[in-house]
């Protein structure tokens, strides 16, 4: 007897939830997430269905599923990764791992999740089991981190880690890219996947100024192969002049990226647009395009 085997441990989840419970207790620096919650409503707002029934999964504050709660014939979830961040609200809550849901088949009209999925290990096996949570023509929606996010503080550490120490450690999540999210949705049994992205810049007087910014996230290194002794401060100064001389404007600040890669796709249903079958289209490409077709010989 064989036994499944398990997805790479890239992320030490406990310390991630360790992390958010700190940010909730000291002040969360909430505007990635409150710009994220805005789009979700503009998204939402296009889109002509009552999703009676609806999840936010592991969205680290309740600001999602308050703005799903406005609709007072919806019944709302939040399934939050620790009590602190449940929050109050017109929804009903629980405590939940985003990568083992409790829920049933077709629980759900509507799952959305905003800056969550990033951390988890098994994001395939997350998606399926949204997927099976959903009913049959229910929506997926989320946003998530992409692989564009911290390109300036990830090349300045790395650079300034190599001359100091001599070799490089990881520090900064590999963030999944949006091609590859397209493909995992469409893997996960979801219909009419589709993926965008949204690249987000934000300035800051100095490198130091982000990584204050970056703990009240809870977004600070949670890699398992992380380097678990203390960095020498040598690095991290050295760190900030290349990203001065690097990545600062005309004025002296700083840019720092955060890619926001959003993901929706649809449970199936026999309603739903289908690819033609090869062979059945009505018009051939050379006259869609109008030039002359050559055979091959």
């Amino acid at each position: 007897m064989t036994t499944a085997q398990q997805p790479p441990q890239i992320f030490d989840r406990p310390l991630v939830a360790a992390r958010l419970r700190r940010t909730l207790r000291q002040g969360p620096a909430a505007f990635l997430l409150e710009r994220a919650v805005e789009d979700f409503s503009d998204r939402l707002d296009t889109i002509l269905r009552p999703f009676p029934r609806a999840l936010d999964l592991a969205t680290p504050g309740p600001q999602l599923a308050r703005l799903l709660a406005q609709n007072p014939d919806r019944r709302v979830v939040r399934a939050a990764p620790i009590p602190e961040s449940l929050g109050t609200g017109r929804f009903e809550s629980l405590v939940c791992d985003a990568e083992t849901l409790p829920f049933a088949p077709a629980s759900f009209d509507l799952a959305v999740s905003a800056l969550a999925l990033q951390w988890v290990n098994d994001l395939p096996g997350t998606l399926i089991q949204i997927r099976r949570a959903l009913a049959s023509d229910g929506l997926f929606l989320a946003c998530m981190a992409g692989g564009q996010t911290l390109t300036e503080l990830r090349a300045a550490l790395a650079e300034a880690e190599e001359e100091i120490s001599g070799g490089t450690s990881p520090r900064v999540a590999p963030f999944a890219d949006i091609r590859d999210l397209g493909a995992l949705l469409q893997r996960a049994g979801f219909a009419l996947p589709v993926t965008d992205t949204d690249l987000v810049t934000v300035r800051y007087p100095h490198m130091f100024a982000l990584m204050h910014d970056l703990r009240a996230m809870g977004a600070t290194n949670a890699l398992t192969q992380r380097l678990k002794r203390p960095t020498r401060r040598a690095v991290f100064i050295r760190a900030a002049e290349i990203y001065q001389e690097r990545f600062a404007d005309a004025d002296g600040r700083i840019r720092a990226s955060f890619e926001l890669v959003w993901l929706s796709g649809w449970a199936p249903h026999e309603s739903q647009q289908k690819p033609l079958q090869p062979g059945s289209a009505k018009m051939r490409l050379a006259d869609a395009l109008k030039t002359k077709e050559t055979k091959l010989e």
